[in-house]
């Protein structure tokens, strides 16, 4: 796919809408809107070694406007200009949770909703933790909350944690790292 222009729509704090004129893989060509957002990294902090038999995590029950209540996620936050993404992952760690982590390991990164919008986020597990001290920003509502790894696999198996990021992050540590 070719971009052949691109007209911004809106310009915000967080995201930009712009309309694309593209050229598709077959010729022709069309109008697509696309929401840019300058990336994001997001960290499975674990309390114990992530091998041990059933490790601790942190998980954030945090409010969301979009989900029209309190969900379920791992801490996460959009990059900063210039900053790189396991930066922005030990920032989120200490802003979300008051902790910083001695070991940030890279699990891999995603594409939230490749259909409209442009937004990567760079998924981490970190462990061994030290106190930090948290700053949440002002439309930030959450809670920290203590859970072993036997719970949070019951959580989605039930469909108690509904967050793509957390679900991508936690299945990729069961499949991949233990």
């Amino acid at each position: 796919m070719t971009l052949v222009s691109s007209e911004r729509l809106y310009t915000g704090r967080i995201i930009n809408l712009d309309r694309d004129t593209v050229q598709f893989p077959n010729q022709s060509s069309g109008q697509l809107e696309m929401i840019r957002h300058p990336g994001a990294s997001a960290v499975v902090p674990f309390l114990d070694e992530p091998r041990a038999p059933d490790p601790r995590i942190y998980l954030i029950r945090q409010f969301r406007h979009a989900a029209n209540g309190y969900i379920w996620e791992i801490p996460a936050g959009r990059l900063d200009p210039g900053e790189t993404p396991a930066t922005c992952a030990q920032r989120e760690l200490e802003e979300e949770i008051g902790m910083t982590a001695d070991v940030l390991a890279r699990l891999t990164s995603i594409y939230t909703t490749p259909g409209f919008t442009d937004e990567k986020i760079h998924l981490y597990m970190a462990h061994e933790l030290k106190k930090g001290s948290h700053r949440h920003e002002a439309d930030e509502f959450m809670e920290v909350h203590t859970r072993r790894w036997s719970e949070a696999m019951n959580m989605i198996r039930s469909g108690e944690i509904l967050d793509g990021k957390t679900l991508v992050a936690l299945m990729f540590i069961q499949g991949f790292r233990r």
